[in-house]
């Protein structure tokens, strides 16, 4: 499995708007700066984002977009999948279900099933606030 861009920026765009929150709508200009993403790549992911509900798009010259959760609330795996799709190695076992007509004879499926559940293992228990965390303590700020 390879994360693309899109995938790698929306997980990007969603930690600046958790690290971010002040109350205040946050503008996609503004966090394309930090994160050195072009705004034109950000509206579009965005846009899956807003349509997942994950973000509150809010209108006007002080608008921008807001978490609609809490940043615990929010798993890694949620974010990639709304942009990545399925994050199954191989197509015959995605959503959790091996379909296949070798099904029967083919033990090579129990490979990718293990490797599918291991990165759900991952993602799906690592949320947002465990980066936001991360990245704090990576540059030394420390919350109590």
């Amino acid at each position: 499995m390879k994360i693309s861009t899109k995938g790698r920026y929306a997980l990007r765009l969603m930690m600046d708007l958790a690290e971010n929150n002040t109350g205040s709508p946050i503008s996609l200009k503004d966090v394309a700066k930090r994160q050195d993403i072009s705004d034109k790549y950000l509206e579009q992911i965005i846009s899956i984002l807003n349509k997942a509900g994950y973000v509150r798009s809010v209108r006007g010259a002080q608008g921008g977009y807001m978490l609609k959760m809490e940043p615990q609330n929010y798993t890694v795996g949620m974010i990639l999948r709304q942009t990545e799709g399925s994050l199954a190695p191989v197509a015959c076992i995605e959503d959790d279900e091996i379909v296949c007509d070798r099904q029967q004879q083919c033990v090579t499926s129990i490979v990718y099933k293990k490797i599918n559940d291991a990165i759900s293992g991952v993602v799906d228990n690592i949320t947002l606030q465990d980066l936001v965390d991360w990245q704090n303590e990576k540059n030394g700020n420390y919350v109590i």
